[in-house]
């Protein structure tokens, strides 16, 4: 395997553990509103995701620095085109990291309702349009011999990419309640477990017709196929798995199919890295968007020095907070207290 090939490889596995891990951030932050019935029970739910969800982002820009780097053509075309999307996605981004840290600054209920609300949107809308960027990537934009997108807003709205975004943002919701499910407790827990186990059936018809429609899009190879069963089959495993009161498993399964529902883009995608819907002779490819050897051996070297410490370092910030978070207990009534003095 030569150098370019290498580094559309460690970009998808960017894209893809940026969806393992953000995917559940974005799936609590849309249904903390749902599983909480009140004030309490949201804090429960925010503070499952409290000390991961903004190292879970660097994922993202890792990804994005790593498109930047290693092949300019396809980071010049790519956020050209998605211009207006991606301001929208940095917006979505902005809101909800907000809310987060103004959501528990005010001391009215309509203050924290108006956060909650921002953080709701903000984490249906970032993987929604996150979704239909990747989606467009492999079902194609109008792109010019130039490399220049010659299309509108509108072009980015293919009916692929939509279901692309609907998907994930169907399975980050999912993969949000097996999360839930498995770190919390008392009604909350109940709650994040009977959504999951619901919204799985859904998930699984609406992956059969998403991994079909990829695999006429894209490249029938071998691994593309092994992802498609890896991205459709976990689903159905959800429901049981909480059924039996195993949250560990559901949480494990649905992290499987939405990773390898990223990773299916990717292998559907290569050797292309972006697909042109004018002239197929103008599909950007790994091979000649890619930087020279130079550029990328340098970067080969640093990521295989600092991306162990980056796992290293996630994987402990897991296991520190690894415990379930219960909501604090009541405060004894203060008659109670006078008579026990």
């Amino acid at each position: 395997m030569d150098l370019p090939i290498i580094w559309f490889v460690i970009i998808a596995i960017f894209w893809t553990g940026f969806f393992v891990l953000e995917g559940f951030d974005f799936g609590v932050g849309a249904l903390h509103s749902v599983v909480g019935k009140d004030e309490t029970e949201r804090r429960v739910a925010i503070n499952t995701i409290g000390p991961f969800w903004d190292a879970n982002e660097v994922w993202l820009i890792v990804g994005g620095a790593a498109i930047f780097a290693a092949f300019p053509s396809w980071y010049a075309t790519m956020f050209s085109g998605l211009y207006l999307a991606m301001l929208l996605i940095l917006v979505a981004l902005i809101i909800r990291g907000v809310s987060f840290e103004w959501r528990g600054k005010g001391k009215t209920q309509r203050w924290r309702n108006s956060w909650s609300g921002t953080m709701t949107v903000g984490s249906i809308l970032a993987p929604l349009l996150l979704g239909v960027g990747l989606g467009d990537l492999l079902v194609g934009l109008p792109i010019n011999a130039d490399e220049q997108f010659t299309g509108t807003f509108w072009n980015l709205l293919t009916p692929y990419g939509l279901l692309t975004g609907v998907f994930l943002l169907l399975m980050c919701i999912i993969h949000g309640a097996t999360f839930m499910g498995m770190k919390t407790t008392g009604d909350v827990r109940v709650r994040s477990r009977m959504i999951a186990s619901r919204l799985s059936y859904l998930g699984f018809v609406v992956a059969l017709g998403w991994a079909a429609w990829t695999h006429y899009l894209g490249s029938r190879s071998v691994l593309a196929i092994f992802f498609s069963l890896l991205a459709v089959l976990p689903i159905l495993y959800v429901a049981p798995a909480l059924s039996a009161g195993k949250e560990g498993r559901a949480f494990a399964a649905s992290a499987v199919a939405i990773g390898s529902s990223v990773a299916m883009i990717f292998a559907s995608l290569y050797p292309n890295v972006m697909v042109s819907s004018t002239d197929a002779a103008n599909n950007l490819t790994v091979a000649g968007t890619a930087s020279g050897s130079y550029a990328l051996g340098v970067m080969t070297v640093v990521a295989v020095v600092l991306f162990p410490i980056v796992l290293l370092y996630q994987a402990w910030n897991y296991w520190v907070f690894r415990k379930r978070v219960s909501a604090p207990p009541a405060t004894p009534p203060q008659e109670d207290a006078k008579t026990s003095a």
